[in-house]
């Protein structure tokens, strides 16, 4: 019997199989919307249970700590997220453009080189990694963490945008050229516009990646100098920390940042991942 015959016979399969998915990616942001809704003692006695009371006295625990722990890891992640990510968009837009255009053998062997990089786990570069941030001075500074991810996600920037520009026919950048335009201006006016696609998948991947960081910032930025959302849960639940609901109302205030980025940014993260499926 063939594939389709059997998915006429058995038209109930896909939609069984697409509601046990989806209950099992729902099932973790249900127990988070339901236990910030209730009180500490409440999760402990019933944590699948529904909030009744509803009750936000855990979302007013976290904002009004005396820390100001969430604070403070909101402004830090904002200023590592939105700089990291803008840095790589341009730096990976830019390097793979070149590697794309450039012909010989050197330029698939430093393709090669970069790709590399995305295999190495990030806690077995880490140790070394402080050993180079400590004498430059950027250890325990935002400016260092900074670097640290671009450096780490450059190569799959490089991979995203190389694949990209080879898409777009390079008689553009030839009439371009002939116009009189220089390099900068032949990336910038030419070929960065119809790279939309590709930087809308790598500002919404790496920023996911970079936001939901946990180990980078916990090792590298320390606790004298700060730290950022998800680094706060990890210090908000504490040695003897008994309030649940506080550790659930920040996991979902660490979480709704980057779920309403995803959101507002549904429709271009798809065009991203289809944009460089075809050429033309």
């Amino acid at each position: 019997m063939s594939t389709g015959s059997a998915a006429r016979t058995t038209p109930w399969v896909r939609p069984i199989a697409a509601t046990f998915v989806t209950a099992v990616f729902f099932l973790p942001l249900y127990e988070v919307l339901v236990n910030v809704l209730k009180r500490g003692q409440d999760i402990t006695a019933h944590p699948a249970g529904l909030p009744v009371p509803p009750t936000l006295d855990s979302l007013q625990m976290v904002f009004s700590r005396p820390d100001h722990l969430f604070w403070y890891g909101l402004i830090n992640s904002l200023q590592v997220t939105a700089i990291s990510v803008t840095t790589l968009t341009v730096v990976s837009a830019m390097l793979g453009h070149y590697l794309a255009r450039a012909d010989g053998r050197w330029a698939r062997a430093a393709l090669a080189l970069l790709l590399c990089g995305l295999m190495i786990p990030p806690a077995v570069i880490l140790e070394p990694i402080t050993e180079v941030l400590r004498p430059l001075g950027l250890m325990a500074t935002l400016p260092g963490l900074v670097l640290v991810n671009v450096g780490y996600y450059v190569p799959f920037g490089v991979l995203v945008f190389t694949g990209f520009v080879r898409t777009v026919p390079i008689e553009l950048e030839e009439a371009a050229a002939l116009d009189g335009a220089g390099r900068l201006r032949i990336f910038w006016q030419v070929v960065f516009p119809l790279l939309r696609p590709a930087s809308a998948s790598v500002l919404i991947f790496l920023g996911v990646w970079i936001w939901n960081d946990f180990l980078n910032p916990l090792i590298l930025l320390g606790p004298a100098t700060g730290t950022t959302v998800t680094v706060g849960v990890y210090r908000a639940i504490g040695e003897h920390q008994s309030d649940y609901g506080q550790v659930f109302a920040f996991m979902f205030l660490a979480t709704l940042p980057v779920l309403l980025f995803y959101l507002a940014f549904q429709k271009h993260f798809v065009k991203g991942l289809t944009g460089g499926a075809t050429k033309g």
